[in-house]
């Protein structure tokens, strides 16, 4: 049974444990390296006479080191080699070959197999010994830097879903979830831009609440809280393409940048937004216009000139906006 667990740390040559797996179909040979190990209390050692189950045995023990047989019946010891890099468990498991031949050619042949030591059996106990605990070290320090990797990823992804996260709190209006006014800036002032260069359109609607703070004053803040939510889903929810935002403008109005959209889609989505929001039948009583919660809302789209910027396309929503609350509210009209 094995003493320890084969990751431990391994600062010298006493502070870990290297586990050694034999294949070998010689009884005689397992002895002989069982003895010259024997007295070693940082290697500990396996024995696996029947070459057909010594990827199982080493996905069991976890070696640190394999020594492995060249010539045994029934299985080439090249071929279980290369079964033991082709396995993800054993990939990376030192082997050292033992063979009873020198030629140059066995050797070359072993190492591009993917072994990583050829010994002659059977070898000298210190020089046996001495390679052992060279390998044993060089893997164990592979697992502590695999190790440390996986750590470091683990970290900086953590680092970065919360760093996604504090973006998207500093982008985020906190009552509706949409963006907020800063984020709208942003984004309108680079879809502005790129229109400039592509020469395409730019559509945006500014949508209000209707008498807001007539719902206020009749149901309170926290129904208006809930309003604004229900009506902000609404606008999100018809935001169907990536590159269109909603957000939150400010108070009670709200906006939707739509990239590439032309006058009669702006004037579409805005109709169904209209529509949808004055269908969830959201009772008030203080609206001097309707029964229930509705909104105006202003649309406008440029092909933005070389010497325009952004705010040109907000007073010219604005415009169409403040004409839909002029001709009566819960209308769309397009500047």
């Amino acid at each position: 049974m094995p003493r320890k667990d084969n990751t431990m740390e391994a600062a010298n040559a006493h502070d870990y444990l290297a586990m050694v797996l034999l294949v070998d179909d010689q009884a005689m040979v397992g002895e002989a390296v069982r003895r010259a190990l024997a007295s070693e209390d940082d290697i500990d050692f396996h024995y696996c006479a029947q070459p057909d189950e010594a990827i199982a045995v080493a996905e069991r023990t976890r070696p640190t080191v394999i020594l492995q047989d060249l010539v045994m019946p029934g299985v080439d010891g090249l071929t279980l080699v290369r079964r033991y890099r082709e396995n993800p468990a054993t990939r990376n498991i030192p082997i050292i070959v033992l063979s009873t031949k020198e030629e140059p050619t066995m050797k070359s042949a072993a190492f591009a197999a993917g072994a990583n030591d050829y010994l002659v059996k059977l070898p000298d106990s210190i020089e046996l010994i001495a390679r052992i605990r060279y390998h044993s070290r060089s893997y164990l320090n592979l697992l502590q830097r695999d190790e440390a990797y996986r750590a470091l990823r683990q970290s900086q992804q953590q680092l970065l879903e919360t760093n996604l996260e504090l973006q998207r709190l500093t982008n985020s209006d906190g009552l509706t979830g949409l963006s907020n006014r800063r984020y709208f800036d942003e984004y309108l002032g680079a879809e502005w831009k790129r229109a400039q260069r592509e020469q395409t359109q730019l559509a945006l609607l500014m949508i209000d609440v209707d008498s807001f703070k007539a719902y206020n004053d009749t149901y309170g803040h926290v129904a208006g809280d809930e309003v604004l939510r229900r009506v902000a889903a609404v606008i999100r929810d018809n935001c169907s393409r990536p590159a269109d935002l909603p957000a939150r403008f400010g108070g009670e109005e709200f906006s939707m940048v739509l990239p590439a959209t032309s006058p009669g889609g702006a004037r579409l989505l805005a109709e169904k937004v209209r529509r949808a929001i004055e269908a969830q039948q959201i009772p008030h009583s203080g609206s001097p216009t309707s029964a229930c919660v509705t909104v105006s809302i202003g649309g406008a789209v440029l092909v933005p000139e070389t010497t325009q910027i952004s705010s040109r396309l907000v007073e010219a929503a604005d415009a169409g906006l403040y004409q839909a609350k002029r001709n009566g509210r819960n209308q769309v009209v397009m500047a």
